[in-house]
This record gives structure tokens, C-alpha cells and sequence, in this order.
């Protein structure tokens, strides 16, 4: 008697599964999402888990914390030193890495790249599911890359690459995309989110066994996360996303997961001709600004991962014509303008109610910290008042509901960068003041917005 086949039933947005078919699926509520997955025997996943992993998958032991090596892991270079930065310092053998972004961010030709670095110095293997050899063949040659040692799989079966992966034991894997790869056990479609989540376990497992580290190339959804189960972020080790605008030429690469360095780490490229090139210094790049001074321009120091970047926050303040004047940010979160905003007319004293404000963050940074408050209400107050900002300060700091400066995290690191790209003055939060000062650096401590107001209207 035949075995019956099991079945069930997952939602293809956020991954849950259901005993039976339903219209909506309970976690994310959509609708319409939920399709029928049929799953594998428990002996046939067994086999795929243990196949690659011959007699070492047997000699597991149990054994005493303290016993464990802690020498330093061995990492190797990726050939760009903000690739590495990003990754806590290179690569790690035996990491499963998750690298996505929108479509023509750069991703396979970053990763064609490195492979091209790496390949005169070990042995790598860059399979590749989405394009043929000969179209990656071309992008190598319009990049002008030595193509001599790279060596490629044109493959969308997992087995089969694995396989392939354990007869020449490369040292660096690209799989591109994990959208495309599929498990022949699993009878649904590539993509899917059975087949998504299978295929990076098993990838995982495998880059255990071998210590062979893995990048997998993964797409984004429309609001630019991940795309794919939240399983799949779980069962890797890092976690990044390369992203950049349409109209600009930079990219920067981020780390939202990272268990062998700093998460939120940050690496800038430049998109040219020649591919991607890193940006050693990025803050000159955000603080290209004209000789002319301006009114709603302020510089602030943003902490990202482990090193401080400057960067240029612009305001326009200008009478509303309409009845519900506009609060319009770019870079920013537009529920944290107003809330400065209420803080400036309560403990400040100016009132902006009628006023359409328009932030933007120079250079398509996004920023997510509270630090930046300080220096979006001196750009505030400056185009409010229509009077420029010396060129030569700086600002950092956040601001509370009452009015008052709070400190932020590696003041010292902040003015010290400022100082070297020839910052002459800083308005910094109390708590934050330097026990050395810089040299030929004024530096202005303040515990209330009243105090910032004051300073601003002295230059």
C-alpha cells in the first residue's frame, strides 16, 4: 500500500502553515496567500541533511563550555576593506551569508567582483541560477575582469550543486539567487516559500559540515525587505542589504544580522564603468557643500556600526498657503519632526504651526538615530529665521520632551572625527564635553533647547 504523501498548508508572505486551507492567513492577515506545500518523508529529509556529511555527522559530543577554543576566527579578505567592515572584519569559513537588494543595485557584480579578488588566491565556485554563463561572461568582460581562475555552475538544483560543491571543496560559494534554487522533494514551485526555506537550511547545513562559506543572493519585497520566510534570516548568519537610489551613483551595503561582528555596520560604494568601487572616506562625499553659506543647513556626526560619518541636514521653513501646511521628510522618520517640532514651541518658544517644513538628508542616508535632533532643529530655526549656520560646526545631540539635551553614545569619537575634516566649532549635549579638547576647537556643552537658541542667534 502506497505511503500517503503529506501536506501542508503555507502562507507565501509571511510563512506560517496551517493544518488546512483557509482564505486569510492569521499572522499577517492577508488574504489569499495561504497554497498547499507537499512535504517531504522524515527518512528522505534525514537523507539529505546526512548525505553530504558522512561519517563526521556521527562523532557530535557533548562538552563543557570552558572547553571550547577562543582563539580568533579565521577570516579572510573579500578584497574590499568595506566589504569587510561591513561583514565585523571578513569572512568567516563556514558562514551562510545573505546579501539582498532592489533589482540592479549591484549584487552579482559586487559578488563577481570579489570572486575575481579571490580567485587567483583559493579556490571559489560562483553558481549561477538567474543569468546564463554566457551573460555573466559578458558582465565580467564589459568590467574588464580577469575571468582566468573563476570558476562557474550554470545550476538550479540543490543536490546537484552540492554535490558538485563537495568534489571540488571551493572556499567561497556564491549562489545567485536563492529565489531560483529548489529541493527535489519539495513539489512546489521555486520561490515558494517552502522551497526558499528548505534550500537555505540545507545550504546552511551544508557550509557547516564542509566549512565552506556560503553567499546567497536574495531578493527584496516592494517595501525593500527581505524577501522569503522570516525563517530564512533566522537560519543565516548575516544578514545584508545593498541599496542605493536610481538617480545616484553610490550604494551603500548594511548589515541588519551579523553573529561574527557589528550589526548596522556600514560600506559605501561608488557605481562606475568598472563596476563597484569603495569609498574610503564617505563623509567627504555628504559634505560636499558650495562656499556660499546657505540658511537650513546644518552638519551632524551619525554613529554607524563601529566609525562616525558627517553628514548634511537641510531644512526649508516657509509659509503655508493651505490650511494644513506640509510636513514633508526625506532620510528622516516624519513622526520624529513632529515631535521636535511640539518640543520647539513648548520649551523654545517658536511656533511653526503655519509653515510648510521640507527635510532631507544629503546623500540619500537614512537616518534612524536620536541624535540627529539637534542639528535637524538648528536647521530648522536657521532657514526659520533666514539666517545661515557657520560652516565650520558641527552638532549632535538628542532631545527629550522636556526640553532637554540628552547625551548619545561616543561623543569623544564624534568631535574627534568632526576635528579632522577641519570642524572649528561643536554644539554637543553637557554630558558629552570632551575631557581633552581638541585642538582649535571650540565646543559649546548645553542642557536645554533654550541654550541652543541662544547660541544660534550669536552667529
Amino acid at each position: 500500500m502506497a505511503k500517503a504523501v503529506k501536506r501542508a498548508y503555507v502562507c507565501n508572505d509571511c510563512g506560517a502553515d496551517y493544518p488546512r486551507w483557509q482564505g486569510q492567513c492569521s499572522s499577517c492577515h492577508a488574504w489569499n496567500t495561504i497554497t498547499e506545500v507537499r512535504l517531504a518523508s522524515t527518512s528522505s529529509r534525514n537523507d539529505r541533511l546526512t548525505g553530504y556529511a558522512g561519517s563526521g555527522a556521527g562523532q557530535a559530543k557533548i562538552q563543557k563550555l570552558s572547553e571550547i577554543s577562543l582563539e580568533a576566527l579565521p577570516r579572510f579578505s573579500t578584497g574590499f576593506s568595506e566589504f569587510d567592515r561591513v561583514l565585523g572584519g571578513g569572512v568567516v569559513p563556514g558562514s551562510a551569508i545573505l546579501i539582498g537588494g532592489n533589482p540592479g543595485a549591484g549584487k552579482s557584480t559586487l559578488l563577481l567582483q570579489t570572486m575575481s579578488k579571490l580567485s587567483s588566491q583559493m579556490n571559489t565556485l560562483y553558481v549561477t541560477g538567474e543569468e546564463s554563463l554566457q551573460q555573466v561572461a559578458m558582465r565580467a568582460h564589459r568590467l574588464g575582469l580577469p575571468a582566468d581562475n573563476i570558476n562557474m555552475l550554470s545550476e538550479t538544483s540543490i543536490e546537484q550543486i552540492c554535490l558538485l560543491a563537495d568534489q571540488s571543496q571551493p572556499k567561497l560559494m556564491v549562489i545567485d539567487s536563492i529565489q531560483v534554487m529548489h529541493l527535489t522533494d519539495i513539489q512546489s514551485s521555486p520561490g515558494s516559500v517552502a522551497q526558499v526555506r528548505e534550500t537555505a537550511a540545507y545550504l546552511t547545513r551544508f557550509a557547516k559540515t564542509k566549512g565552506i562559506a556560503i553567499i546567497m543572493v536574495g531578493h527584496v519585497t516592494k517595501d525593500g525587505s527581505l524577501a522569503g520566510p522570516k525563517v530564512l534570516e533566522h537560519c543565516i548568519d548575516c544578514s545584508i542589504l545593498l541599496d542605493g537610489d536610481a538617480d545616484s551613483r553610490f550604494r551603500t551595503l548594511r548589515s541588519h544580522k551579523n553573529r561574527f561582528g557589528a550589526v548596522n555596520e556600514l560600506g559605501v560604494f561608488a557605481m562606475t564603468e568598472q563596476g563597484l568601487k569603495e569609498v574610503s572616506n564617505p563623509s567627504a562625499i555628504f559634505l560636499s557643500r558650495g562656499d556660499e553659506m546657505l540658511p537650513g543647513s546644518s552638519v551632524m556626526v551619525l554613529w554607524e556600526g563601529t566609525r562616525p560619518l558627517l553628514v548634511e541636514i537641510q531644512a526649508l521653513v516657509d509659509h503655508s498657503m493651505y490650511g494644513n501646511p506640509r510636513r514633508v521628510t526625506v532620510g528622516l522618520d516624519q513622526n520624529r519632526l513632529a515631535l521636535l517640532l511640539a518640543v520647539l514651541h513648548r520649551h523654545g518658544g517658536l511656533q511653526m504651526a503655519d509653515q510648510d517644513i521640507f527635510v532631507n538628508v544629503v546623500g540619500g542616508v537614512k537616518v534612524t538615530e536620536t541624535s540627529a535632533d539637534l542639528a535637524l532643529i538648528s536647521a530648522l530655526v536657521s532657514s526659520f529665521r533666514n539666517r545661515p549656520l557657520p560652516q565650520d560646526i558641527v552638532i549632535f545631540g538628542e532631545i527629550g520632551l522636556g526640553g532637554e539635551i540628552r547625551p548619545v553614545p561616543s561623543g569623544q569619537e564624534r568631535i574627534s572625527e568632526a576635528a579632522k575634516h577641519g570642524f572649528k566649532k561643536a554644539i554637543v549635549p553637557i554630558a558629552n564635553m570632551p575631557k581633552k579638547k581638541p585642538e582649535n576647537m571650540q565646543i559649546f556643552g548645553v542642557k536645554k533647547i533654550s541654550e541652543v537658541l541662544d547660541i544660534l542667534s550669536n552667529f
